[in-house]
């Protein structure tokens, strides 16, 4: 058969390459409107929200979600493995960090009415939230998946079928939300750990992308050999050339993220202790205070005790 995919990838096409798809374009409007109405309507309460928040969220989140599947990713996904492994780093491990730095259920439950807010609160609280929330949960999603889609015919699957392929761009963004939500997000969500136990867990997960990555750039035989061979694409790396660039992609991606995020991890839990210091000063200078104001008191009162009894005593 004769090869019908798109030109060859070139740094002109990584800019250029486009396509429109109705669906992806009316989910990231969506999320988009609905978190700038949140910011609209705490304006008008006169309440502030961060420019910064909504730059993670808007252009670090939905921004990188639209480039990733409308851009050239999008475009050379199914024609290129390492094209697709760079769409997987990108939905799985980069949006979700700058959508969770956007804390958007914080603004929901500041931005919603009484009642959907209420509801909020109780999902937050459920068992289910809890459950899904975890970050051993995101931990297997996120890293335990991978394995089974490429050592699998999943993955052959979801270039032979556009169903599969969508709803295997949805499972990367959401498995990333649930993992990266608890360690880096600000939003109150259940499932989140203390600091050290959050730099231990990114510390046991750094190496799982490595050892998929290696085995992947390593394999003698082609992931989805069936479905390449009969693309037959005709310009750009052999086959096996083309997935050992993927297996390294995931590799480098995987531990480069991974370590920014320690990072800003370590970044998180000094500003948290230092706000844990300015609160316990407070609360020192507020108990000194107060035991000034009781000695003080006392005093008074012992000094009105004294006048009474003199009064008594003429």
């Amino acid at each position: 058969m004769a090869y019908d995919g798109p030109p060859e990838l070139t740094w002109l096409r990584v800019v250029t390459a486009w396509e429109i798809r109705s669906a992806v374009v009316a989910g990231l409007i969506v999320a988009a409107g609905l978190y700038l109405w949140g910011v609209a309507v705490l304006r008008r309460r006169g309440v502030a929200w961060s420019i910064g928040r909504s730059i993670a969220f808007l252009v670090g989140g939905v921004g990188t979600i639209g480039y990733a599947t409308l851009g050239w990713m999008g475009v050379y996904d199914d024609t290129l493995f390492w094209a697709h492994m760079a769409q997987h780093m990108t939905l799985s491990m980069v949006a979700p960090i700058f959508l969770a730095l956007g804390a958007p259920v914080t603004l929901a439950l500041r931005a919603l009415p009484r009642r959907p807010r209420g509801w909020l609160r109780r999902f937050l609280h459920s068992w289910p939230a809890r459950l899904l929330l975890n970050p051993l949960v995101g931990f297997a999603l996120v890293f335990g998946v991978p394995f089974a889609l490429y050592m699998t015919g999943l993955y052959e699957d979801s270039l032979r079928h556009p169903l599969v392929h969508d709803a295997l761009h949805v499972h990367f963004v959401v498995a990333g939300c649930v993992f990266f939500w608890p360690i880096v997000g600000i939003d109150p969500v259940p499932g989140r750990f203390a600091h050290p136990f959050r730099l231990l867990l990114l510390f046991v997960t750094l190496p799982a992308h490595a050892w998929l990555g290696i085995s992947i750039m390593t394999a003698k035989t082609v992931i989805a050999g069936s479905y390449y061979r009969e693309l037959g694409r005709p310009w750009g790396p052999s086959l096996l050339a083309d997935q050992s660039i993927g297996g390294g992609l995931l590799w480098a991606a995987g531990d480069l993220v991974g370590l920014l995020v320690v990072a800003a991890l370590f970044f998180q839990w000094a500003r948290a202790d230092e706000r844990e210091a300015v609160r316990t000063d407070r609360r020192l200078d507020r108990d000194e205070r107060l035991a000034t104001e009781d000695a003080a008191l006392a005093r008074y009162n012992a000094h009105l005790a004294a006048l009474a009894r003199h009064t008594d005593s003429r």
